[in-house]
């Protein structure tokens, strides 16, 4: 289901990044403004990414590789790269691995800031997804329905920060009790990755998160993600859902359109599907 850490941290310049070692909380690696090329595509070969953290200010382990660039030591290692609010707090992370320092430059803004560019390996920051964190960083992930205009891959960001960003979105919030009523509006679902982000929305809001693939509709029907078996999911325009969700899956049973699938996983975990 992903690995998100939460912790509050604060920054007077109201920045947007934050690095912490993964080998040691309490190793804080520094602040950034901006992490250029973080969400760009895997380039070919290695898969390594080229990131500029651009009005950092290193500490700890970082600012011990930034001190030997060119040299081993100046691979820092694994670590989490929080995405902050504008209070600082975290709103989801992702984690990096082979943190190497190859350039340092002083940064126009002054005030210590330096303009930093790594290399790193991360396959979860996907094309895209900064944009939607933009939408929540400011707020503005409030209408239903955004994602519908999507492309098919910038469906799969959306997913992607709907997961990293569920429990920042839903601080504070209990999930529903059961035997509560859901409406998932099927004209809107045309395939795989459009029907997770309605139900997603259905249960959680705009840019709710209740899972993307099988196993996390799973996992999230086991509780804990916004509902509690058993409730009810009214799927309005469900024929035109029927007929867009033709998808083979194989299972034990032989292949099973998704549409069917989706059915025998709610019905298997305690939800009443009303097909509308």
């Amino acid at each position: 289901m992903g690995n998100t850490r939460r912790v509050l941290v604060r920054s007077s310049e109201r920045q947007k990044y934050a690095l912490t070692s993964d080998e040691d909380s309490a190793d804080f690696w520094g602040f950034a403004h901006e992490a250029e090329g973080l969400f760009t595509p895997l380039p070919e070969g290695d898969g390594t990414r080229r990131v500029r953290l651009a009005k950092c200010l290193p500490k700890g382990g970082l600012q011990k590789s930034v001190d030997h660039i060119g040299s081993r030591r100046a691979v820092a290692g694994n670590a989490w790269l929080d995405l902050l609010d504008a209070d600082g707090a975290t709103m989801g992370s992702y984690f990096v691995n082979e943190v190497t320092v190859i350039d340092v430059k002083p940064s126009i803004c002054g005030a210590g800031l330096v303009d930093l560019t790594m290399t790193l390996w991360c396959e979860a920051a996907l094309p895209g997804a900064d944009l939607v964190w933009d939408l929540v960083r400011k707020g503005h992930l409030s209408r239903t329905g955004m994602w519908c205009e999507l492309a098919c891959e910038d469906k799969r960001a959306w997913l992607s920060v709907a997961l990293q960003s569920s429990q920042y979105r839903r601080r504070g919030k209990p999930a529903s009790s059961a035997g509560q009523v859901f409406t998932v509006d099927g004209r809107r679902i045309v395939d795989r990755d459009s029907f997770y982000c309605a139900i997603g929305e259905a249960i959680n809001g705009p840019g709710g998160y209740f899972g993307w693939n099988l196993d996390a509709l799973e996992d999230c029907l086991r509780g804990g993600w916004g509902a509690t078996t058993p409730f009810s999911l009214h799927w309005d325009f469900s024929a035109e859902s029927r007929a867009r969700l033709v998808e083979c899956v194989p299972t034990a049973r032989g292949d099973v359109s998704l549409f069917d699938l989706f059915l025998e996983i709610f019905e298997g975990r305690g939800v009443s599907v009303i097909l509308r």
